[in-house]
């Protein structure tokens, strides 16, 4: 499996600070962040302490392609599992997202798509699937994922118009308990 441990996340955590600098500051007190600072991100197992510097970047025109990428594998553990952060960083990415004037915008919708398709139920009776995936037990978060585009099915819904695939689309809706 093709995974990314803390250290590896931190440290690219660190060089993205070395490149972007001017990251720290962008958009301080922009409102779609607002309490993204109060969360103790490194009390979730394998999620770096500095995903609000990776948040705030996404605001910033130079550093948003290089934040969004960074925090895409802060957040994924690996190909096939989220990490348990991603239930509270989410409201954060969804916000982001409804905001024209973020910079990676529609990278920011196709990664709110994987997130919903990352949040699909497992069958517990697929052998297959619950070894590879494993099951919803083991993993809350696919439910709390689930629980946040339902309590956000408005603005998924408004999110999910300005995608160009019907798959996405439906992906995305289904996660808000929309179709």
């Amino acid at each position: 499996m093709c995974s990314t441990d803390l250290a590896a996340k931190e440290t690219a955590i660190t060089r993205f600070l070395q490149d972007y600098p001017q990251a720290v500051e962008a958009a301080r007190g922009h409102p779609a962040l607002r309490g993204c600072e109060d969360v103790r991100w490194s009390a979730f197992p394998e999620c770096p302490a500095a995903i609000p510097v990776l948040l705030h970047g996404l605001l910033d025109q130079t550093a948003a392609p290089e934040a969004k990428r960074v925090l895409t594998n802060s957040i994924l553990n690996s190909v096939r599992e989220m990490n348990p952060a991603m239930p509270t960083v989410l409201p954060f990415l969804l916000r982001l997202a409804s905001d024209p004037q973020v910079p990676v915008q529609s990278g920011l919708l196709g990664l709110l798509v994987s997130i919903a398709g990352f949040s699909e139920p497992i069958d517990g009776r697929n052998e297959a699937m619950v070894r590879w995936f494993g099951s919803d037990s083991d993993h809350p978060e696919r439910e709390q994922c689930r629980a946040v585009f339902t309590e956000n099915a408005s603005v998924v819904a408004m999110l999910a118009e300005e995608l160009t695939r019907p798959g996405d689309r439906a992906k995305l809706r289904q996660a808000a308990g929309l179709v």
